[in-house]
């Protein structure tokens, strides 16, 4: 199987590749999609094949599917961007993805979204079944946008469309952490987050991208959200006083239940808190 990566320069592409790279069997061949070769040269290196070219542009979409019989879509304008940026990154250019993977002959199209599509919370942790309900103190164009790319890739007819949600991802000196006290600094002191460490992440993708049953959507997470005041902590930043006197009022955002990727795909998470990841020299 010829399998199509995009976003390989991300925070998340760059470190899942080389998991994937080495997870794949002697007959599987990985191609990543780059917009400057020099970018591309590390995953050569690794055993890659490298298309060169921009999400956006046909002709080189066109050039980078040729072959391919699967593709994950890791591309995403994260925050800080523009609204416009988001929804022509995580909506429209997936979804073109999507029609010219379908009309290339891929098989199977694994999309890289977000918990954070779920929206408010519901009382409990959030399960795949939970439709999206736009609300939170997270919610905009990025949420948003990814949410709309996954209604508009599984509406395509005869693509196997795979859909992973991703938690609050760090590790391997990924500066999302250090990042997370720009939120975290405003919080009560007990409201939570759901995290996943990189190689959690590479391996729940490269479950859902491998195993013959998977379909639909899936929740990768750890097993262990962290608080505002872990977050601090784990800095090593002193705690905000203020932090103690506010209250959460929705104890239940973005915390999901990874029960089905368990059970279905096996999936067990290789540092189940962030605690463990920081033992294990992993942050």
């Amino acid at each position: 199987m010829l399998t199509l990566v995009t976003g390989t320069t991300g925070q998340v592409g760059r470190r899942f590749v080389p998991r994937l790279l080495q997870a794949v069997q002697a007959e599987d061949q990985v191609r990543v999609l780059v917009r400057d070769e020099a970018k591309g040269a590390p995953f050569a290196e690794l055993g890659a094949q490298v298309a060169v070219g921009d999400l956006r542009d046909a002709e080189a979409l066109g050039k980078a599917l040729a072959g391919v019989d699967a593709v994950i879509n890791i591309a995403a304008a994260f925050r800080g961007v523009p609204d416009e940026e988001a929804w022509a990154v995580n909506r429209d250019a997936a979804v073109e993805l999507g029609r010219a993977a379908l009309a290339s002959g891929v098989r199977r199209f694994v999309q890289v979204s977000t918990n954070l599509v779920y929206g408010t919370g519901r009382g409990r942790p959030l399960t795949e079944e939970d439709p999206s309900v736009p609300g939170g103190e997270m919610w905009g164009a990025y949420p948003e946008s990814k949410a709309a790319a996954e209604r508009e890739l599984a509406a395509l007819d005869g693509l196997d469309v795979r859909i992973g949600r991703l938690p609050f991802v760090y590790g391997e000196g990924d500066p999302h952490l250090a990042q997370s006290l720009r939120w975290a600094g405003g919080w009560a002191a007990t409201q939570r987050l759901q995290m996943g460490h990189h190689a959690d992440v590479a391996q729940g993708l490269t479950r859902i991208l491998y195993a013959p049953g998977a379909g639909g959507v899936y929740n990768i997470a750890d097993d262990t959200p962290v608080t505002a005041v872990d977050l601090h902590q784990l800095n090593g930043v002193d705690i905000p006083p203020a932090l103690y006197d506010r209250t959460d009022s929705d104890p239940w955002f973005g915390i999901v239940s990874t029960a089905r990727i368990r059970r279905e795909l096996g999936f067990r998470p290789l540092y189940p808190s962030v605690w463990t990841a920081k033992d294990a020299g992993a942050l």
